[in-house]
């Protein structure tokens, strides 16, 4: 099956290179594409001197945005399945076929890989494992769908969900929406356990306080969500 690695990349100079040097070493028969969000630093010169393939965004669209992107080229090319990896390093390629194999084989629409469900590894802070559970809770409670790390980004796709991602997918710290608007959807949704580590460089965009605004707006989001395809399918 045609695989796509999709690794969306703003300001990461300081990881993109053993990013893609680690993947191509675990997972060399598949794809890759960097989509470079109009980074600020060095990312787009390195892409392009390493001869990496990658997309350049015209504009600044966010992680949903450079994501999306992916998924859009993913389906353009007759991609089978699309596996999301970030370029800060957190997320190992070794696991990737691990991540993929539930997909490939039928059995969920999208695997997630989970770094709760053995705990090894970098668990994060305090604080946003905190914040993972109470949404990992308001996502079970709207949809009935048990996903404990539903912040990762580390997910694959089959060609329907990459489809519908393609032409619908939130632009602000996507991935619990991604996980919901699935669920709600029909599409089945499970976990894989991996071993994710610390950034390897460079910094991360969401600070404590952005973290307090990324949980509200989540929050709410996923409510108004399944409010609004409550009302949808009540009107057909």
């Amino acid at each position: 099956m045609k695989v796509l690695v999709i690794i969306p990349c703003y300001n990461e100079e300081a990881n993109i290179e053993q990013v893609i040097t680690r993947l191509r070493a675990a997972y060399p028969e598949g794809d890759y594409l960097v989509v470079n969000d109009c980074s600020t630093d060095a990312s787009a010169r390195i892409l392009a001197e390493k001869g990496y393939n990658h997309l350049n965004l015209p504009v600044n669209l966010g992680i949903g945005g450079g994501v999306q992107s992916g998924y859009l080229y993913a389906m353009e090319n007759g991609y089978d399945i699309t596996v999301q990896m970030d370029g800060d390093g957190q997320h190992d390629p070794a696991y990737l076929r691990a991540v993929a194999a539930p997909v490939a084989e039928g059995k969920l629409d999208m695997c997630v890989g989970s770094r709760f469900i053995t705990k090894k590894g970098f668990q994060t802070s305090a604080l946003r494992r905190f914040g993972i559970r109470i949404l990992s809770g308001l996502i079970r409670l709207l949809t009935g769908a048990k996903v404990k790390d539903v912040t990762s980004g580390f997910r694959a796709c089959n060609r329907k969900l990459t489809a519908f991602y393609a032409g619908n997918y939130a632009h602000d710290y996507p991935e619990p929406e991604a996980i919901i608007s699935a669920v709600l959807r029909g599409f089945t949704v499970g976990e894989v356990p991996v071993v994710m580590h610390e950034r390897q460089g460079g910094e991360s965009s969401i600070s404590p306080l952005k973290s307090a605004y990324y949980m509200v707006k989540v929050c709410i989001s996923l409510v108004v969500y399944r409010i609004i395809l409550s009302r949808k399918k009540g009107d057909t």
